[in-house]
């Protein structure tokens, strides 16, 4: 499949020398850079992969298609293949067979939702309109394209599945706001599933201020509400007396009926658990389905990337917001107290992290030591309904402007006027979670600030300190898309449809699984293997030995990695016309190709063109040369013996798949038009 520039790019821009990188044939070894050799006379450019037992792989550059970055899990645990051993080719196909296995579930699962006709919604203008103008701020571009994809997902008969993926506060609520609204205004039920009792308070609070001048019922389904309440709202939803219904987990639990249901919005899926996924799962088969994330998790991703899931992206911020300024430092009290105080004095509130149940009260009592100015005060999930909810609202309501708290604030609360957060023990957390719990502050046009406290580095250990980079480095708007990917790579793919998948990604690598599975689904979409196993073919391409060197010199691209990059991209191109974009980039960023970048360019075409034709190899020096087919290639065997009747003095079938060719051809221009038009003498269109 063709490959993303971009993440070529990322991938192996980023490649440090012992990196592990997977070659398809071969397995995974260890990354060595690139190496100049001089092979029968003249120098060719290599990139060198160290395996097991101090043996060395070198691959020429026209071959880069068949080496990827290993991103599995702790780049450290990689495996490291012996050359020759069938230990790959074990791993490899127990990846293509669960693959295949994967694929069919998920197709099976895209069936479900296709044979079931969904609900074609109508959208009524004039309410709609109004309900538009109750929106308080102008949408950025990627939110108003964002609700257009929604909308006419609603509008069209096929069921919705939909994943909005946009960083924390850039309107992701107001895209489902209005989803809601058109399936209410359809009679059609909606409930909006939340991971945590805070968010969901606070999304209810929202949808009655949106929709507080619509006939429409909006109920909450939290532990803050009465059992006498709860078995209420259960009986109008039941009934069909309630619209919209926000609630966590116990909204998708076997004792709650809905009578209409017509769409589920789930903000951020990654945090249910594998029960409750469990059960999403079967509800996409039912209903429409919208999901919000600011971190779209690998799985998640994943089956966006597989062409399952529609996705949308917000990737503009909100006018006048400003990028969180972001500091990973050794703990300092002199600079806790210095960001409390320059947040209090500008009226500001904030946050400070500590997930310690135990000795929260204690850290409390600290920190007002330390900063008498402070109103402060704890909040934890193990308190109750009662007191949580007290604090909570004099936070919300600016009687208190410094929160302990552990990270049940990591979801939801909205408070624009809290500019400030210290997260004690950084290095505990993951990146996602990282990202959410900054993403608490900032949520208005005044410069926000994150605090990352960490103990002496020499204790933190290597992923935390690769999530701690990640996250300093990630400081932009809109980073939330971008960072799941710097997730995928530092946690390891994880489960894409199960927890059997997780060791075999570790097993072969994440791009080559996904390529498997990428390759499963198009071949079972298209029918091709009428029951049987698809076969994915793992052939390296056609390998030319030209007698000149095809590379970029030193002088004309001295910057290693980026040499790579464009190695990879040639050899990666799918047709003549991608090479030809990458060779006119090349002039346009480097200069005028030297002779040797020039054959590299050409030497490209040649294998583009040899690959239909079943061509294993070249070989060309002046006095000729030799083509090897592969043992039934989709050649015309009638064209050969043409070929040999027209010139038996140049040309002689060696063995049942040799093809040897006997003149002089002394410069590269006299191989290159010679090779060229023998390929289109054998190619079927020339027949």
């Amino acid at each position: 499949t063709a490959q993303d520039p971009e993440a070529i790019i990322r991938s192996l821009a980023e490649l440090q020398i012992d990196a592990p990188v997977v070659h398809i044939d071969h397995g995974v070894g260890r990354y060595q850079g690139l190496q100049v050799l001089n092979v029968d006379g003249y120098d060719e450019e290599f990139l060198t992969i160290d395996y097991q037992d101090g043996d060395k792989l070198y691959v020429p550059i026209q071959s880069l298609n068949l080496i990827s970055r290993f991103v599995g899990g702790d780049p450290e645990l990689a495996p490291l293949h012996k050359l020759g051993s069938p230990k790959w080719e074990r791993a490899k196909n127990k990846a293509r067979e669960k693959s295949y296995d994967v694929a069919v579930e998920l197709l099976q699962l895209q069936a479900a939702r296709d044979a079931r006709s969904g609900i074609a919604f109508d959208v009524p203008k004039e309410e709609y309109a109004h309900f538009i103008e109750r929106f308080g701020f102008e949408e950025t571009h990627d939110q108003a394209r964002a609700i257009d994809e929604v909308v006419a997902d609603l509008q069209s008969a096929e069921p919705m599945d939909r994943l909005v993926c946009g960083d924390v506060g850039f309107g992701k609520t107001e895209v489902a706001m209005r989803a809601a609204f058109i399936a209410a205004y359809n009679r059609m039920q909606v409930i909006m599933l939340v991971p945590t009792t805070l968010l969901a308070q606070q999304h209810f609070e929202s949808f009655q201020d949106r929709f507080a001048e619509m006939p429409i019922e909006i109920g909450l389904l939290s532990r803050f509400k009465s059992a006498k309440e709860t078995k209420l709202l259960l009986e109008q939803l039941a009934n069909g007396k309630v619209d919209i219904v926000v609630g966590t987990h116990r909204l998708i639990q076997d004792d709650v009926k809905v009578k209409n249901l017509g769409l589920i919005i789930i903000d951020e899926e990654h945090r249910f658990g594998v029960r409750q996924k469990e059960r999403l799962k079967q509800l996409r088969n039912e209903v429409d389905i919208l999901t919000l994330t600011a971190t779209p998790i690998p799985r998640t991703l994943n089956m966006t990337m597989a062409g399952l899931r529609e996705i949308s992206i917000i990737a503009t911020p909100p006018a006048q917001r400003l990028a969180i300024k972001t500091f990973v430092m050794d703990y300092n009290e002199a600079i806790i107290r210095e960001a409390c105080l320059r947040e209090i004095h500008r009226g500001g509130q904030m946050y400070y992290l500590h997930n310690e149940v135990k000795t929260i009260q204690r850290v409390a009592e600290e920190l007002q030591a330390l900063i008498p100015e402070a109103k402060v005060a704890f909040a934890h999930g193990q308190m109750s309904e009662l007191q949580l909810e007290k604090v909570m609202r004099d936070f919300y309501h600016q009687h208190i402007n410094l929160l302990v708290s552990t990270t049940i604030i990591e979801s939801g609360i909205d408070i624009p006027s809290a500019n400030t957060i210290v997260m004690n023990r950084a290095d505990k957390f993951g990146l996602a979670q990282l990202h959410q719990l900054r993403g608490r502050v900032g949520r208005s046009h005044h410069q926000a600030f994150a605090y990352l406290l960490v103990p002496e580095l020499k204790y933190v250990t290597k992923d935390a300190r690769k999530r701690l980079d990640a996250i300093s480095q990630l400081e932009e708007l809109g980073a939330g898309f971008s960072l799941a990917s710097h997730d995928l790579e530092i946690r390891g793919a994880g489960e894409l449809l199960g927890e059997t998948q997780s060791g075999l990604i570790d097993d072969v690598g994440f791009t080559l699984y996904s390529d498997y599975l990428n390759r499963a689904i198009e071949s079972l979409k298209a029918k091709e293997t009428d029951g049987a196993k698809p076969v994915v073919s793992t052939r390296s391409g056609t390998e030319i030995h030209f007698g000149f060197p095809a590379l970029f010199p030193d002088e004309y691209l001295p910057d290693v990695h980026l040499r790579l990059v464009m190695y990879k991209r040639i050899a990666s191109a799918q047709n003549k016309h991608e090479l030809k974009e990458i060779e006119i980039e090349s002039i346009d960023r480097f200069g005028l190709l030297p002779d040797s970048a020039k054959y590299l360019f050409r030497l490209s075409a040649l294998k583009l063109k040899s690959q239909p034709l079943g061509i294993r190899k070249i070989d060309i020096d002046e006095d000729g040369g030799v083509i090897n087919f592969i043992e039934k290639p989709p050649v015309d065997i009638s064209d050969i013996i043409a070929l040999i009747q027209s010139a038996p003095q140049t040309y002689k079938l060696l063995r049942a798949n040799e093809l040897e060719f006997t003149l002089e051809l002394e410069t590269a221009e006299q191989r290159f038009s010679f090779i060229e038009k023998l390929l289109d003498k054998l190619s079927p269109s020339q027949a």
